[in-house]
């Protein structure tokens, strides 16, 4: 059977392939245009499971928050490169899932990934055929949904990279972006001292305990020096405990008594962090090449 430039466009336009890919789609469907997007989803399918181990680093962070804020949720949808993460497809797409999550309330990323879109696919469905149609590996790495029962949901977006979900009682609007903005430049662990998880703690005091036992100094000194440097750092880690960053004479816990507001739980993402990046070194690659030739 011909097949026709018509023919093409419009498979092009229902799968948003390329032209050549559409046109050898369409051959060896015998121009079956349905056929074809059949057999280019199960490609898609293979070439995403193909790209899965591919290291995604790049890619977006996203907020939605319910007209009343008492409700919220923030996702993370990495890709391979900058590139890909500012184009309105991988855009929208992770605008779509955080809509998603915010009104269904999904309990784990298996449960997102099966939840349906506008377009009447799943979040999963619609990934995998991203993968394909872009080529890069693409994954829906974390997410949470927030209810408030007191207080309200504010937010603070820098760039694309990093995103900050607090939930504050009392204040306003300002008041809780700035506080977002001051986790999102800080990266406080927690909000206050008994927050702090105790492994963490305990491992922090040996590390100092150690470096007082060193300075040769006698056991009841040392243990002052230690009670010292941990409630220095317990200020550093702690929301509470920071100098605000606006103004650095006040600690936030300070600002916030001013205002008359708590902060009852943030969550700070940023796109990557934890990932170990393939480190590339292209003068090495261009030698390889020229060696091998």
């Amino acid at each position: 059977m011909q097949i026709t430039a018509a023919m093409v466009k419009e498979l092009r336009e229902r799968t948003g392939s390329g032209m050549m890919e559409c046109k050898k789609a369409l051959q060896e469907a015998n121009g079956d245009i349905d056929t074809a997007i059949e057999n280019m989803r199960k490609a898609g399918l293979a070439k995403a499971d193909k790209k899965a181990g591919r290291v995604a680093a790049e890619g977006r962070v996203m907020i939605d928050i319910s007209d009343d804020g008492k409700q919220a949720s923030i996702v993370e949808v990495n890709c391979e490169t900058d590139f890909v993460s500012g184009g309105d497809d991988f855009i929208n797409f992770a605008k779509a899932i955080a809509a998603a999550a915010l009104a269904n309330k999904p309990a784990s990323l298996e449960e997102l990934g099966a939840l349906t879109l506008d377009s009447g696919d799943s979040i999963e469905h619609t990934r995998t055929e991203m993968v394909a149609k872009i080529g890069e590996n693409i994954q829906v790495r974390r997410f949470e949904v927030l209810q408030s029962e007191g207080g309200d949901f504010g937010q603070y977006l820098h760039g694309t990279r990093i995103a900050v979900l607090v939930e504050m009682e009392g204040g306003n609007d300002e008041l809780m972006k700035d506080v977002a903005m001051h986790i999102a430049a800080s990266k406080p662990v927690c909000v206050a001292e008994e927050d702090v998880p105790p492994e963490m703690l305990e491992k922090e005091k040996e590390i100092l305990r150690a470096q007082a036992l060193d300075s040769g100094k006698p056991a009841d000194i040392v243990e002052k020096m230690l009670t010292g440097r941990i409630r220095k750092y317990l200020a550093e880690i702690t929301l509470l405990g920071q100098a605000f960053v606006k103004d650095p004479d006040k600690t936030v816990e300070a600002l916030l008594k001013e205002n008359g507001a708590s902060v009852k739980r943030f969550i700070r993402y940023e796109v990557g962090e934890g990932i170990e990046k393939k480190q590339e070194n292209f003068a090495e690659e261009v030698m390889a090449q020229i060696n091998a030739s």
